[in-house]
């Protein structure tokens, strides 16, 4: 089947991380005949991020599946409403339903431990050395250290902005849960999984499953591309 005829992939990464995240799973897709392309979220603002996955909609060809991570869910779940966009993939993501915020939802359980691990420097959200160990503690000791070294901190309001619209409510949808996450508690993944009505993979993994599991992560992906096809 050429690629042309497959839908697109567009990823959206989440806080503390940049397009660099799916750097596994890419290839695999590539080599499995799909378009990909990610976004380089600059964390400022809901509105900006939910921007940038637009415009990368229109670098690609045909429809698209969102793939959103961590706070990348938001994103895609607001992004998502776009008639372009034809499924929807979220990976240990949040996603707030209208007018709910990230914020309100990290809430409904305890706090994780990774936010333990964290400092407000300069309006921006920062890790902690400390913290790689919660966010990636499944990858190496080296590829904790690189996580680290090439974090995005978030802007420290980014979890307290309110989402418009809910692509999940129309549109079908497909959760990898991650079983052994610091950083969005299982229990609140499976909440939220629920009631999106996804269908979920679980992953023995940490917050980054397109890291330590990214067999698996592009194994869902492509059945979600498959289901809309």
């Amino acid at each position: 089947m050429a690629a042309s005829t497959k839908p697109s992939i567009v990823f959206a990464h989440g806080i503390w991380a940049d397009g660099s995240s799916f750097s596994k799973v890419i290839p695999l897709l590539q080599a499995a005949g799909y378009e990909c392309i990610s976004t380089q979220n600059s964390l400022d603002t809901l509105d900006a991020d939910v921007a940038a996955v637009h415009r990368a909609l229109g670098r690609v060809s045909g429809p698209a599946i969102l793939v959103g991570h961590s706070y990348g869910g938001q994103v895609i779940s607001a992004a998502g409403t776009d008639d372009r966009v034809v499924g929807l993939v979220y990976i240990a993501a949040l996603a707030p339903d209208d007018g709910e915020t990230s914020q309100s939802q990290v809430e409904r359980f305890p706090l994780s431990d990774v936010f333990g691990h964290i400092q407000v420097a300069d309006g921006r959200l920062w890790m902690l050395p400390s913290g790689a160990q919660f966010f990636c503690g499944d990858l190496s000791a080296q590829e904790q250290k690189e996580v680290w070294a090439v974090h995005n901190p978030p802007d420290a309001n980014l979890f307290n902005l309110k989402i418009g619209r809910t692509a999940w409510k129309n549109k079908p949808s497909w959760y990898v849960l991650t079983t052994k996450d610091h950083t969005v508690r299982p229990e609140l993944q499976q909440f939220l999984a629920k009631r999106m009505g996804a269908t979920v993979t679980e992953a023995d993994s940490s917050h980054l499953a397109m890291l330590s599991k990214p067999k698996l992560v592009a194994d869902v992906i492509i059945k979600a591309a498959n289901s809309v096809h």
